[in-house]
């Protein structure tokens, strides 16, 4: 499925076979999952992707083929393919390691073609093992949604423990279960009046379930955003108790609003969250084989991305929308 310009539908294509350059691996796609960051790149909020592209970041598949550098990888490992798919290794951001911020990355589904296909190629260096458990559609989501919530999650430190979730989607869903299964209570903000959303964060264990419009019912520790609404932000701070941080966990969010500084004061903290670094995943996915999470998916036929994007695009879905080539 081909992005040909921004603003306008997929289009079902039939393509040559990609060919692994010699440190890549041909992988036959088992799923990709659907992202806010896909509708971002086709609704031409994030500027300058690749075009014509193929979108996608989401990836699990099966090794097919490997190029001759190879040297962890064997045909018929399973693997992830998340968004970070290139980093240069030289710049000071490389250098300190944080290269998710390197100046000349390259990002699946946006500068590299991805995953909304039946083969990709990726970089070995870019890949993660996966286990039986994930290696199938349910594991999809765990390569943005769960990476880029465990990132988020990272950044509030391990004293936070009453911890606001403005925006409870795919990311939301994968972290709810992460931060219960370590002590921690999550209060969930949903659009208001979102009472699947609602039910969905109650019974995923959530401490508390809400409008985003609500004040909190107590002082949180820590907030992370993930609906990409900027008016949540000043909200979140309201939220958000002395010495607290509000961490934004999206690559796009709407204007923020201007707010007055005593919403800020008392050494509150905001800060957004970049892509993700190989550690990030080694980390999560350690993590989540000892605190095993469960994904909640709606599948879709490869050529039904538009109808999964539309989906996602009005909220009809909960937890995460999976392509499948099956």
């Amino acid at each position: 499925m081909v992005l040909e310009k921004p603003k306008q539908l997929l289009v079902l294509k039939e393509m040559a076979m990609p060919s692994p350059l010699p440190h890549q691996v041909l992988i036959k796609i088992i799923a990709c999952g659907v992202c806010r960051t896909d509708l971002h790149i086709i609704d031409g909020e994030l500027t300058n992707p690749k075009l014509p592209l193929i979108p996608g970041h989401e990836i699990v598949g099966i090794v097919a083929k490997t190029g001759n550098k190879v040297e962890k990888l064997r045909e018929g490992d399973l693997v992830g393919v998340p968004w970070l798919g290139y980093t240069c290794g030289v710049c000071k951001y490389c250098r300190n390691g944080n290269e998710n911020l390197c100046d000349n990355a390259g990002f699946t589904g946006y500068t590299i073609d991805g995953g909304y296909a039946e083969y990709t190629v990726a970089n070995e260096q870019y890949c993660f093992p996966l286990s039986k458990q994930y290696g199938n559609a349910a594991g999809a989501p765990l390569l943005c949604a769960g990476l880029i919530g465990f990132r988020s999650y990272s950044m509030i430190g391990p004293h936070a423990i009453n911890i606001g979730i403005y925006g409870f989607g795919a990311a939301a869903h994968i972290l709810t279960q992460l931060a219960i299964g370590q002590g921690r209570k999550i209060f969930a903000f949903t659009r208001d009046q979102d009472t699947e959303a609602q039910l969905f964060a109650k019974q995923l264990g959530a401490a508390w379930v809400g409008n985003a419009s609500q004040p909190s019912p107590q002082k949180l520790d820590a907030a992370i955003i993930f609906a990409p609404v900027g008016s949540l932000l000043p909200k979140a701070l309201q939220d958000v108790d002395k010495g607290g941080i509000v961490v934004c966990g999206g690559i796009h969010m709407s204007d923020i609003p201007s707010f007055p500084y005593h919403l800020l004061w008392e050494e509150r903290k905001i800060c957004s969250v970049a892509n993700l670094t190989r550690k990030d995943g080694e980390t999560f996915f350690k993590l989540i084989s000892e605190i095993p999470v469960n994904t909640t998916i709606k599948t879709y036929p490869l050529y039904q991305a538009n109808e999964a994007l539309n989906d996602l695009r009005h909220g009809n879905i909960q937890g995460a929308a999976v392509l499948v080539t099956g």
